[in-house]
């Protein structure tokens, strides 16, 4: 469950959404009961997907990759990647993201579960400051989100904070270790019917979602995009952090298409430096710095 948080700060550290005022129903209207004829809670999703996928063959765009691209919906909150009520103002309950552990929690080192439990008390969350979501949030932060294909390249844009993300899906190697980037740098390929992108270079001053689940800038992030009907994509991330956790782990969850008549991308003026954050300042929240674990 979520952890307890004082009522002020709870309701400071929940991102604070600006969404275009059209929009703010359908982002809190519940999930489907199913995706692509899955249950859509993430752990019997991956389990029945790992399946579907392998009969289903894609549409192909010109150059003979399978068509991820549309319009898409996620299927679960950016609240907290781990099971959690609605406990509080702005909080939609919702089930774990995290498949692959054996009481589907994230496998913390003790003193980074510890600052993770703290986290929402001291800091103010990225989002809510209009930062960049990071890896892997991007795929599951509000708003709207489309999909564009190019020869030699993905793009996945984000309503939310007008975030974007260029997967280039040529050989071509990561920037240098010393270069971080708030949203890492991605390398994809196609294997199968499933494209694989590699994300390595962020700068741990993301949040995973506004519970403050965190790592720090060695996270490495392998992604997996597949179809497994025409209007359902599979996702997967294996997370690898050695500064932050005990072990890799994994979240998915589905991805279904948006098919509303006329529906577009839209400009989402949050932006950094906006004055929403200027009360939680006051209040002695703090930008959050990122991690140095503690020498072993």
């Amino acid at each position: 469950m979520r952890r307890p948080v004082p009522a002020v700060v709870a309701f400071m550290a929940a991102a604070i959404v600006i969404l275009p005022p059209t929009r703010v129903a359908e982002a809190q209207q519940p999930a489907a009961a199913t995706a692509g004829g899955c249950p859509v809670e993430p752990a019997r999703f991956h389990a029945c997907a790992l399946q579907r996928m392998k009969t289903f063959t894609p549409r192909r765009t010109a150059d003979g990759q399978p068509d991820l691209q549309g319009l898409w919906n996620r299927t679960v909150t950016s609240q907290d990647i781990e099971e959690h009520g609605a406990d509080g103002l702005n909080i939609q309950a919702g089930p774990s993201l995290v498949v692959d552990t054996p009481d589907r929690r994230i496998p913390y080192q003790p003193w980074a579960l510890a600052f993770r439990n703290a986290m929402v008390a001291r800091f103010i969350s990225p989002l809510a400051a209009c930062l960049p979501p990071g890896l892997p949030r991007h795929v599951y932060a509000p708003a709207a989100h489309q999909i564009l294909q190019t020869r030699e390249s993905v793009v996945h844009m984000l309503e939310y904070s007008h975030s974007y993300r260029v997967i280039p899906t040529v050989d071509r190697p990561h920037v240098p270790a010393s270069l971080r980037l708030w949203q890492g740098d991605s390398r994809g390929r196609w294997e199968g019917n499933t494209l694989r992108v590699d994300v390595t270079n962020q700068n741990g001053l993301t949040w995973f979602d506004n519970a403050g689940n965190f790592a720090s800038e060695a996270l490495h992030v392998v992604e997996r995009f597949t179809l497994l009907d025409a209007d359902t994509i599979h996702y997967e991330a294996r997370l690898d952090d050695p500064n932050v956790y005990t072990r890799p782990f994994t979240i998915a969850f589905a991805l279904v298409r948006n098919t509303t008549p006329d529906f577009e991308v839209w400009e989402q003026a949050c932006h950094e430096g906006n004055r929403s954050v200027e009360g939680m300042l006051e209040v002695g929240l703090k930008p959050f710095p990122g991690v140095r674990p503690p020498r072993q």
